[in-house]
């Protein structure tokens, strides 16, 4: 819910992603478009939020290795892939696909962060 003090924002105006599968596993990298936006991620972009956005995939469980040097994490979502990359028979239940759906997350942005989102004027 958006308050005088924040902005509702899909993640990619915080984060760029990364990714990559494994069998029937996928890896997800979020990585800090500023170092300033950090707290943020860390404290909404969780496993519990993760694995209810990726609901309809029904992951069987989703780990966050958080790496603050590099202001990123990576989610591990196991068993969202529909068998795997050689066993599905959707065309892409992998790689871009499920980077672009979390990165499209809503998140909640304190307004005097907002010049640090990407696509940001000021």
């Amino acid at each position: 819910m958006t308050t005088p003090d924040t902005h509702t924002v899909p993640l990619y105006r915080l984060a760029h992603g990364r990714t990559g599968d494994k069998g029937n596993r996928s890896n997800i990298s979020v990585i800090a478009w500023h170092p300033e936006l950090w707290d943020v991620l860390l404290e909404q972009v969780t496993e519990a939020r993760v694995a209810q956005h990726f609901a309809g995939r029904q992951p069987s469980r989703v780990t966050r290795h958080v790496l603050p040097q590099l202001h990123a994490m990576n989610f591990v979502l196991d068993d969202v892939l529909d068998g795997g990359v050689n066993d599905a028979l959707n065309l892409d239940s992998h790689g871009k696909a499920l980077s672009f759906w979390l990165l499209d997350m809503p998140v909640q942005v304190p307004a005097r962060l907002m010049h640090r989102l990407a696509g940001s004027d000021a």
